[in-house]
């Protein structure tokens, strides 16, 4: 899995702080410097609430990777009993604070953005894709489905492409996904985060409290309701007492074809 890469552009509040005084403890030991008013923050995939929690007071941020793809999502393995049961709620609740980040969160995405790192992105303001991306949720090819993304893609593309998206786990091509408008711009591959900082950029010209009441206005208008922690319920308590959950989990870490009992 690539490293994910977070710049926060940082004028307000606790990231004012000079490069040399910056308490890197606070994320978890990860590096963070300086650059023409953003702070880079480096860390594998498994971020948590509390990264986001930090960056509280960041004018933007815009969320990324390093490497050739954004991310295949979450480890295989994690979905087997004894741990998805940890997981799972772990994993929603990254994506909720991304949802909620109270200033603008534009997320830039090369290569494959698959599973948990397509729910991962869909959670942010707005998506930046290189030419060469593919986005999907292949999960139910593993006997599992993607749970933020039964929340996220009906709002984004509408019922029947999440659907089709969900039920064959195909993915989109970067340039579908900006039909669909799963994807705001589609651009070279080589310039995703370049120009991702720039949109960040014009939005932060903007008043920090302006940017932040109109994006809490815009979630309200999304929809009033959370239906998260129901999609959780559905996934713990239904689908992994199913036994061709742990069927398909277990044939993939095994390299096999999984043997469907359909119960």
């Amino acid at each position: 899995t690539d490293d994910v890469l977070l710049l926060a552009r940082a004028a307000i509040g606790r990231l004012d702080e000079t490069p040399e005084t910056f308490p890197a403890e606070q994320v978890d030991g990860a590096v963070l410097r300086s650059a023409c008013r953003w702070y880079e923050f480096r860390a594998d995939i498994d971020l948590s609430t509390r990264t986001f929690d930090f960056f509280v007071d960041s004018e933007a941020l815009v969320l990324g990777a390093e490497g050739r793809h954004f991310s295949a999502g979450a480890s295989v393995e994690e979905h087997l009993p004894g741990e998805v049961e940890e997981m799972i709620p772990e994993f929603m609740a990254t994506v909720a604070a991304v949802e909620g980040f109270p200033a603008p969160v534009v997320v830039a995405v090369q290569g494959r953005c698959l599973g948990g790192a397509l729910e991962l992105a869909l959670a942010g303001d707005l998506v930046v894709a290189g030419e060469g991306a593919l986005l999907g949720v292949p999960e139910i090819a593993l006997g599992v489905f993607p749970p933020a993304a039964c929340v996220q893609l009906p709002r984004l593309v509408g019922p029947a492409l999440a659907a089709e998206m969900i039920l064959t786990g195909v993915p989109l091509d970067a340039a579908s996904a900006g039909r669909a408008g799963l994807v705001r711009r589609v651009v070279p591959d080589e310039r995703v985060t370049e120009i991702a900082m720039e949109l960040a950029e014009t939005m932060a010209k903007h008043s920090a409290a302006a940017l932040r009441t109109a994006k809490r206005a815009l979630r309200v208008g999304a929809g009033p309701t959370d239906p998260g922690p129901a999609v959780t319920r559905i996934y713990l308590e239904d689908l992994m007492r199913t036994a061709d959950a742990t069927e398909g989990i277990r044939s993939f870490v095994e390299k096999r074809r999984p043997e469907w009992s359909h119960s």
